[in-house]
């Protein structure tokens, strides 16, 4: 018999596999799940089961060990379900682990069609390195977008830390940008790497960099004390929707000039 599938049971259906994901172990990405595993979560059919996955890009059925099974992407499935349980994505992104936080940043802004890399290091090879006695730096998550490129540090905090903790993090941030800035070759191997066609480079300067923090929890605070923005994973959606209105409001830094094949653009 056809399920009708309705908002209101894509909804249960959402809540039902988010129960089944906290039994899971966080620091996977995939969890692969046996039919008659998701058959009690959703409480359907097995039949049923199959046609509830059609409609639903996180699921796939798959063999293994001359079995099927029903895999769950969770990065997926949280960006999905956050169309129906907005008021849980704090707890929606506590089913992952550090890793799979700054994944789920990487997935939102692929979603608000950002060009996005996780886990970008560079070394300062400029005279900045001897005034912070740092010469190795590492970004969670870039996403860039037009002449908009975010640099951000992904916290998975599970408690509020107090405002002083969350400043000093987001000047660091600030730190790691101006380091990007003063090494110019980095920066162009990094917008070439993000920005294809090459073509396009010139009519993206200049770059505007923004440094950010997103938070699984919720601070209260939208900004530190040198205009860097503080985002929980909540309101990160819409703080990417809203960003092209409110972009004065924060920190920014200006890259004028690209370097690409020792020309200069």
């Amino acid at each position: 018999m056809s399920i009708e599938i309705t908002p209101s049971l894509l909804s249960k259906l959402m809540k039902r596999i988010y129960r089944l994901l906290r039994t899971k172990n966080i620091e996977l990405r995939e969890i692969w799940c046996e039919p008659s595993e998701l058959i009690r979560c959703i409480n359907t059919t097995k039949e049923g089961v199959s046609e509830v996955v059609n409609n639903f890009t996180f699921i796939k059925k798959k063999r293994g060990n001359y079995k099927d099974y029903y895999v769950i992407d969770k990065i997926l499935f949280i960006a999905e379900a956050i169309r129906f349980m907005n008021n849980d994505f704090r707890n929606l992104a506590q089913i992952l682990d550090y890793n799979g936080f700054e994944e789920l940043v990487e997935e939102i802004l692929l979603r608000h069609n950002y060009e996005a890399i996780t886990n970008f290091r560079f070394s300062d090879k400029s005279y900045f390195r001897k005034k912070t006695s740092q010469s190795r730096y590492e970004v969670d998550v870039i996403g860039l977008k037009n002449n908009l490129l975010l640099m951000i540090d992904a916290k998975q905090w599970k408690r509020r830390d107090p405002f002083s903790i969350i400043n000093r993090v987001a000047d660091l941030q600030y730190q790691r940008a101006i380091a990007l800035k003063k090494n110019p070759d980095i920066f162009s191997e990094l917008i070439t790497k993000l920005a294809q066609p090459d073509k396009t480079l010139k009519k993206k300067l200049p770059i505007s960099i923004i440094p950010c923090i997103v938070t699984l929890e919720d601070s209260g605070c939208r900004r530190n004390d040198n205009k860097i923005p503080l985002i929980p994973i909540s309101k990160f959606n819409s703080f990417l929707g809203e960003l092209s209105d409110f972009v004065d409001k924060y920190k920014i830094i200006k890259i004028n000039r690209i370097t690409l094949q020792k020309k200069l653009i």
